[in-house]
């Protein structure tokens, strides 16, 4: 199984390569950078503006998964999502290039539908109930 392990990362870095990007911008910005179960977290700088950025949508995340890098507003916010986050992190090993895709596809019928686009979307529903 582990010789798979690469794969996985592989199959997943279209969104890990996004993620980044955030990481690049995020380190001269004040960002701070580690590694936790095999994958880069980083908070501060540009990551924490981006997810505190109304005007982008996303001015209520505490973090945020990108293939295999998870951004957080601070240390405290990764430590409180880490669980959940790294349920994404599984989800991009399984879907890979298509996950995000997927997931906002899956948002946009929900919000259609009159649903909930966070709350209501499978891979939100997946990652809160192993979570809890």
């Amino acid at each position: 199984m582990r010789f798979l392990r690469p794969l996985l990362y592989l199959w997943a870095f279209p969104a890990t390569l996004l993620g980044l990007v955030v990481v690049l911008l995020s380190l001269p910005t004040g960002g701070r950078l580690q590694v936790v179960w095999g994958v880069l977290e980083v908070h501060g700088g540009f990551a924490t503006w981006l997810l505190t950025n109304r005007g982008l949508g996303f001015g209520w995340a505490a973090a945020m998964t990108l293939g295999h890098v998870i951004l957080g507003r601070d240390p405290e916010c990764l430590e409180r999502s880490r669980r959940h986050e790294h349920v994404h992190v599984r989800q991009y090993e399984r879907w890979g290039p298509l996950m995000l895709p997927i997931y906002l596809a899956a948002s946009f019928v929900l919000w259609m539908r009159g649903l909930d686009p966070y709350l209501d979307n499978p891979f939100e529903v997946e990652a809160y109930a192993i979570d809890d």
